[in-house]
């Protein structure tokens, strides 16, 4: 079973040089890359910035996406929140948010969600459980670590089989590229093995904030960043778009 999936900082749907709330903009670059399954980082809920949209639902429908989720992390002074949201084809369940908050420091979250893919094979009828996590962490190097360590004593990544397929996504702020080496990868996880893609800032990518991870029985066919004109305009940073086969 193929499967697409794009991880996206959406930055409120703000664009990253001209500061213009354009959620057109957004959906234009996911629309053109045509995913399954989304992991979008800071999307907008009751904030003024924001016209006061629920920013998971606006989206959701301009996409044609009914099934989703959305957790709020950070409190924006003017009212409102932004958060973490996984937006899909197929139905979620057991959805739930993961604090992952170091404090002093601002909140931060993982959501996760698990859904049934039905592989399509004569050979295999059956489906299989996808487990799915989206996050944002810290800006500082400590507070990533610790955040990370947080997640991977989490239930229930913590009870999941070594097999079972898991898709690990979103803005990491990996500004030194060790998160995966360091952390994930001991805990079983993989990417590709091509230099990482510099997704920030959008309108000249220079650091790999962005990062998407599997592990299990699911392959990643490829990864890349998208190269979109309006995606440069769009958000601060651009999308990681995964084509995958769950096995």
């Amino acid at each position: 079973m193929k499967l697409r999936v794009l991880s996206y900082n959406i930055h409120k749907c703000i664009g990253g040089l001209d500061r213009r709330y354009r959620p057109e903009r957004i959906v234009e670059t996911i629309q053109h890359h045509d995913p399954d399954i989304l992991l979008l980082q800071e999307v907008d809920n009751g904030a003024k910035r924001s016209l006061g949209h629920s920013q998971v639902e606006v989206l959701a429908e301009m996409l044609g996406m009914e099934h989703h989720c959305w957790y709020p992390n950070v409190k924006v002074r003017s009212g409102g929140h932004h958060g973490n949201a996984i937006l899909s084809r197929y139905q979620l369940h057991d959805t739930h948010n993961i604090d992952i908050t170091t404090p002093p420091k601002k909140k931060r979250g993982v959501v996760y969600a698990r859904q049934r893919i039905d592989l399509h094979t004569p050979k295999t009828p059956h489906s299989r459980t996808l487990h799915i996590y989206n996050m944002h962490l810290g800006l500082s190097q400590i507070e990533r670590k610790i955040q990370l360590r947080r997640f991977l004593d989490s239930h229930p990544f913590q009870g999941l089989h070594a097999d079972t397929p898991i898709i690990l996504g979103g803005d990491l702020n990996d500004v030194y590229g060790n998160l995966g080496n360091n952390f994930l990868a001991p805990a079983g996880f993989r990417t590709h093995d091509k230099k990482p893609l510099a997704t920030f800032p959008a309108y000249a990518p220079m650091r790999a904030l962005d990062g998407l991870y599997l592990r299990g029985s699911v392959e990643l066919v490829s990864l890349e960043r998208s190269r979109l004109k309006i995606a440069r305009q769009a958000s601060d940073h651009l999308p990681l778009i995964a084509e995958l086969i769950i096995h």
